[in-house]
């Protein structure tokens, strides 16, 4: 069917399955086929446990970052060995680079040493 320019009536053309998220209120269109309706389930789950890695390392990143600023060495360093296993973790998942890891890390290691 073909929709003139002056008329947008789309009323009568096919839409594509849908699926509403009740908590953020959005539609997102679902795939016909097993295949890619199985990819949208797998990525929704990888997508949800990268969320929840990156969660755990900026939390762990604050947490260091606030006892450099305080200036406490000891709990710094402990902190920064909570973050780096965080950092190593999530790179090991394929969350975070492993450069991109190792700069964080080394950055803050820097700012604990010169406490």
């Amino acid at each position: 069917m073909r929709i003139a320019a002056g008329n947008q009536n789309t009323d009568s053309l096919p839409r594509p399955p849908t699926i509403s998220d009740p908590q953020t209120r959005k539609h997102t269109n679902v795939a016909n086929i097993k295949s890619q309706i199985k990819r949208i389930g797998t990525n929704k789950k990888a997508q949800d446990r990268n969320r929840q890695v990156k969660s755990q390392v900026k939390t762990a990143i604050r947490a260091t970052r606030e006892a450099i600023k305080a200036g406490d060495k000891e709990t710094a360093i402990e902190r920064l060995k909570a973050a780096s296993k965080s950092l190593d973790k999530a790179a090991g998942k394929g969350v975070l680079h492993k450069n991109q890891a190792a700069n964080r890390k080394s950055a803050m290691a820097k700012q604990v040493a010169a406490l």
